[in-house]
């Protein structure tokens, strides 16, 4: 792989606000191309951490308008609930606010790079959409580099040949810090309320999805799925817009466990490819496969990365199989839209949900509570999801926490002979863990602790 030059942000000064993965990143690489940079972070162990690798710390919203940009976290506001008094300063002040992918598209066109920029949004199924799709272009011999939102922080990944591509997982947060990016493929896979304090309303929410269209010319492709409403309706104003669907005809859908393409008629048997079950990730390899094509990746090539791919930690993973009961990590479903996804993908389980609950709680999965044999609900919110299964007459329990959930969960499911226990939280996990990431890394432990409990005593 080439390097950036080091010159190539000579005489540019970046404030970087929120030292985390990103924001260190960052850090490293604006001052690896030669621009001046000041790092700062609310938090006094992580300025002291930045400061310990003998970067420069301080308080830049002093000078913020002699900065060329601030690089402000993602998880960091800028406008709503109330916008951080740095970033307030940096717009008073006229300063662009950016977010690390828009540096690396920059970086890239100002070495002269010409590879390709491939963006993936959605509420849901855009962390395995983009290792997807990176997974089958590496496997078709395309030089790749993917991150951002999910795995390596943007400005971490290097300089691609020409004919490479950046495949880039882009959240809400990030899209709405964008100034030039333009993604030659963009796919938004579907949308549900989300993040409504970060941006006001439903509508603010969907606007700021869509700048992942934001500046493509004719000849780009943007890839929508029409699955939900909020995404048909935009699809609808995009007449030219590749429509993919897991359920039902599109561009590209998924009929039954068929692959289909409105042009190409069946592409892949869905059944050969393990860790992609289900109608949502019918739809995750429909948009990966639209967009493959548009790359220019073959027929062949695709299916044979669906078959190979391996899936993603947390999401709908499975861990185990004791005494013929299956145990199924789906931590990354912090809300209820992806909890439906999980669920819709078995027809009887014992349920472990719980943790700090997204607006509307777990209402909207009434549909799949006759599949629920038993609920056993940990975290903050667990009372609240009580109340609403013991309305629906669904058996459930309080237990508080994951690692009393999982012998508990065993134990009901072989006396209600449920074959599965899925852990599907529809909730953030900040009230007991770090992360969805630590939850189900603790889930897999309590599991694994489990079998061996098991095979001793029997």
């Amino acid at each position: 792989m080439r390097e950036f030059p080091k010159n190539l942000f000579a005489g540019r000064r970046y404030a970087v606000v929120g030292l985390g993965r990103a924001g260190l990143a960052a850090m490293r690489a604006l001052s690896a191309m030669g621009a001046g940079v000041v790092g700062w972070d609310d938090a006094a162990f992580a300025r002291e951490a930045a400061a310990a690798e003998n970067w420069d710390v301080g308080d830049p919203s002093g000078d913020i308008r002699d900065f060329t940009a601030l690089v402000l976290s993602p998880g960091i506001p800028h406008r709503l609930p109330v916008p951080h008094r740095i970033a307030a300063a940096a717009q008073a002040a006229g300063t662009p606010i950016l977010t690390d992918a828009e540096l690396l598209y920059q970086a890239v066109r100002g070495a002269g790079g010409r590879a390709r920029f491939a963006g993936i949004t959605g509420t849901n199924g855009k962390s395995t959409t983009t290792a997807l799709l990176a997974h089958i272009l590496e496997g078709a011999g395309v030089p790749v580099a993917a991150g951002a939102n999910l795995g390596p922080a943007a400005l971490s990944l290097p300089l691609l040949p020409d004919h490479g591509v950046y495949v880039l997982e882009m959240s809400s947060y990030m899209l709405e810090r964008l100034g030039t990016l333009r993604f030659d493929v963009a796919a938004m896979l579907n949308l549900s309320p989300d993040h409504l304090d970060r941006h006001g309303d439903m509508a603010g929410y969907a606007s700021a999805k869509q700048q992942i269209f934001a500046r493509q010319a004719e000849g780009d492709v943007a890839v929508i799925g029409i699955d939900d409403e909020f995404c048909t309706a935009i699809a609808e104003q995009r007449p030219r817009a590749v429509r993919i669907s897991g359920v039902r005809p599109a561009d590209f859908w998924a009929d039954g466990f068929d692959l289909c393409s409105s042009a190409l008629g069946r592409i892949f048997d869905l059944r050969h490819a393990r860790a992609l079950a289900g109608a949502h990730n019918a739809q995750n390899a429909a948009a990966a496969t639209a967009m493959a094509l548009a790359l220019g990746v073959s027929h062949e090539k695709i299916a044979d990365g669906l078959r190979s791919f391996a899936g993603l930690p947390h999401r709908q993973e499975q861990i185990a199989t004791i005494a013929g009961v299956r145990f199924i990590n789906d931590s990354k479903a912090t809300n209820a839209d992806s909890a439906a996804r999980a669920l819709g993908c078995y027809d009887r389980v014992v349920w472990i949900a719980g943790g700090i609950a997204k607006a509307g709680g777990i209402a909207s999965l009434h549909e799949y509570f006759p599949r629920v044999a038993e609920a056993l609900l940990i975290g903050r919110d667990a009372a609240a999801f009580a109340a609403t299964l013991q309305e629906a007459g669904v058996a459930c329990r309080i237990v508080d926490t994951l690692d009393a959930a999982v012998p508990a969960a065993f134990e009901a499911a072989r006396r209600l002979e449920a074959p599965c226990v899925l852990l599907s939280p529809a909730c953030a996990s900040f009230d007991q863990f770090s992360g969805f990431e630590e939850r189900g890394e603790r889930f897999r432990g309590s599991v694994v602790a489990l079998s061996r409990h098991v095979m001793e005593a029997s």
